[in-house]
């Protein structure tokens, strides 16, 4: 069975459930049979225009970077359900299973006290409880943690780093994905933002876009205000590549004074010291989505490498910190994960969902031969929630220790 049938099947479990759900709480609001169906079709023809709003059967969206309306009543709302109805669901089967042998010692009356009524009325109201905590985190998310920027600032030690270069700093943008909850306005205000903590140099780690290859030009645009005095560098994300936009918003970045760095190295100078800044597009020693596997990851870098001087790489996937590491890369400097974009670190930093995909989710990362820091990123995927991964512009500050 292929994973999209699997994930059809989830969303239809899901939706049977809370349709099951929702009627059992309008028979106790509603005894009555006509005002009761009167509400039901209502709801139902709701979700009915949400669901084909979504999937694209009114035809094409009428604004791909700017919140409509309609994306403000139907597409957030509807993708704040599916995604808090997924882990709502999931939450109320890990409570039905503890539920199902109360009822089973129930039943046998092996005990007295496991089987009493409160007991059960505890595990319900408890189920309950839990059950609604993702519709509440998803709203917090949905209206609060994805707009909830943070700017911190992180000191990198150096040891190889020019005297030159002592407190430089790097200002890290990431994962902008213009669209409707990334709209153009935002993205001028994080430029405001990034400028204000006057870096020295600023760097841009890719998926500018999201699937839609008519937003480069303006996310270009959005990003040509960005300035620091070094200059302004970036590479290309895994979305830049499936929409087929790498040469093509390269151009128009370099037409803004934007350097994208394509298997490339560039020096930054001063006062006659240099470190070597090199950047790559995305690289990934497995399939992901429809970019193919690398066999040798940064293969095309490894004579780019200064072994005089400091090295920076700038690499959208945080995996080929592996291989940077090896190759004595002394910086890496990604995004891509979002930090998860759902992750429960008040419960443990290790709860989100990219560990699925890489160990390196957020923050620093230090192993022999180098250092990694993820960037959360500004944008989102699909679902315009953030829980426990704030937006981030990351500021660098490099010392030599």
């Amino acid at each position: 069975m292929s994973i999209f049938r699997i994930v059809i099947l989830i969303f239809a479990a899901t939706q049977f459930y809370w349709a099951r759900r929702a009627y059992l709480l309008a028979v106790r609001l509603f005894p009555a049979r006509l005002p009761r169906m009167v509400v039901c079709g209502a709801v139902l023809a709701v979700y009915g225009v949400a669901l084909a709003f979504n999937f694209g059967w009114f035809g094409p969206r009428g604004d791909a970077i700017h919140l409509t309306l309609a994306d403000a009543l139907l597409t957030a709302p509807f993708r704040w359900w599916l995604a808090c109805s997924i882990f709502g669901f999931l939450v109320a089967l890990l409570f039905a299973i503890p539920q199902g042998l109360v009822t089973a010692v129930r039943k046998v009356a092996v005990s007295k006290d496991l089987a009493s009524p409160p007991r059960r009325q505890f595990l319900e109201r408890t189920a309950a409880v839990a059950t609604a905590a993702p519709f509440v985190a998803g709203t917090y998310g949905l209206f609060y943690g994805r707009l909830n920027l943070e700017t911190p600032t992180q000191r990198i030690v150096l040891p190889k780093l020019p005297r030159q270069f002592e407190g430089f700093r790097i200002c890290q943008l990431s994962d902008i994905h213009i669209g409707p909850f990334m709209p153009i306005e935002e993205i001028r205000k994080y430029v405001a933002i990034a400028n204000a903590l006057k870096p020295d140099l600023t760097v841009l780690t890719g998926d500018f876009v999201t699937f839609d290859a008519t937003t480069q030009q303006p996310v270009v645009e959005a990003l040509s205000g960005l300035r620091a005095p070094f200059g302004v560098y970036g590479c290309l994300g895994n979305h830049d590549a499936w929409t087929r936009v790498e040469d093509s918003i390269t151009a128009l970045f370099r037409l803004t004074g934007v350097r994208i760095l394509r298997g490339e190295n560039v020096p930054v100078v001063a006062h006659g010291e240099s470190f070597n800044l090199i950047g790559v597009d995305f690289q990934s020693h497995r399939r992901f989505g429809p970019s193919p596997p690398v066999e040798h990851l940064l293969g095309n870098i490894e004579g780019l490498i200064a072994r005089d001087r400091v090295n920076i790489l700038l690499s959208h996937n945080p995996d080929t910190f592996d291989r940077a590491a090896e190759l004595g890369i002394d910086l890496s400097l990604a995004g891509h994960t979002h930090g998860g974009q759902a992750a429960l670190e008040f419960i443990s930093p290790e709860i989100a969902p990219s560990r699925i995909v890489t160990p390196y989710v957020a923050g620093l990362f230090q192993k022999p031969g180098g250092q990694l820091y993820v960037n959360r990123g500004i944008g989102t995927i699909f679902i315009p929630i953030r829980v426990g991964a704030p937006p981030e512009i990351t500021m660098y500050r490099l010392t030599r220790g």
